[in-house]
């Protein structure tokens, strides 16, 4: 048997020096990796659930689960089939299947199926491809030329409702500097305020960001 390499031969030969350096080198990497982007990742996570969870109400289990990434499938006798690296079965029995989204897993998806553990599919969170780029979707020129730069990024941004806090942390600005615009929006019918402060877009922002018409429908919005 080969020994250690040098420096791992050091760490072995002294366990009570090596776990707090370790630890050291562990915060460390923490505090200059994901630390800086973690309230914008926590976001990503946390709009991701809403939305899995309205679906789930809305359309059922089956798109759901299969809305997750291409490789997941549904079969009959309620079966999921995963296309994965390695071949593994596990029957749930009562013990559930965890959907968690992840930043890190993009545009793989990782599977859990050894016992202890709770079955889990380790899944890419929506919009994780923004998060990297930085910045959310750009608003069109003409409705920036409109509204004003800001007021239309925050009225592209909407997709999923969000909060002051997070449009700010999404795009690098003060909540201070988004209140104003959002307020403006409100007043102007375009956005809607909900429980717990979160904006949405109107029907009427919907049709103001897409030109007057339904996305993908052709059809004018219903004023």
């Amino acid at each position: 048997m080969e020994p250690p390499p040098e420096a791992a031969a050091r760490l072995l030969a002294d366990p009570g020096r090596t776990l707090p350096e370790l630890t050291e080198l562990l915060r460390d990497c923490w505090r200059r990796l994901p630390a800086p982007r973690w309230p914008r990742v926590r976001d990503l996570l946390e709009a991701d659930i809403a939305v899995r969870s309205r679906e789930l109400a809305e359309a059922g289990l089956r798109p759901t689960l299969t809305g997750l990434h291409p490789a997941v499938g549904w079969e009959a006798r309620g079966t999921l089939r995963v296309q994965a690296a390695h071949r593994a079965r596990r029957r749930l029995g009562g013990h559930g299947l965890r959907l968690l989204p992840s930043a890190f897993v993009r545009p793989a998806l990782t599977v859990v199926t050894d016992p202890p553990w709770q079955p889990t599919l380790i899944h890419p969170a929506r919009g994780v491809g923004e998060l990297w780029r930085g910045g959310g979707p750009a608003a069109p020129h003409a409705l920036a030329r409109l509204l004003g730069r800001t007021r239309a990024l925050l009225l592209a941004a909407l997709d999923e409702p969000a909060t002051t806090s997070r449009l700010a942390r999404a795009h690098g600005l003060s909540p201070a500097t988004v209140s104003a615009p959002l307020t403006a929006l409100r007043e102007s019918g375009l956005v809607t305020r909900r429980r717990a402060v979160a904006y949405a877009r109107t029907p009427l922002g919907l049709a103001l960001l897409h030109g007057g018409e339904a996305p993908g429908t052709g059809e004018p919005q219903p004023r």
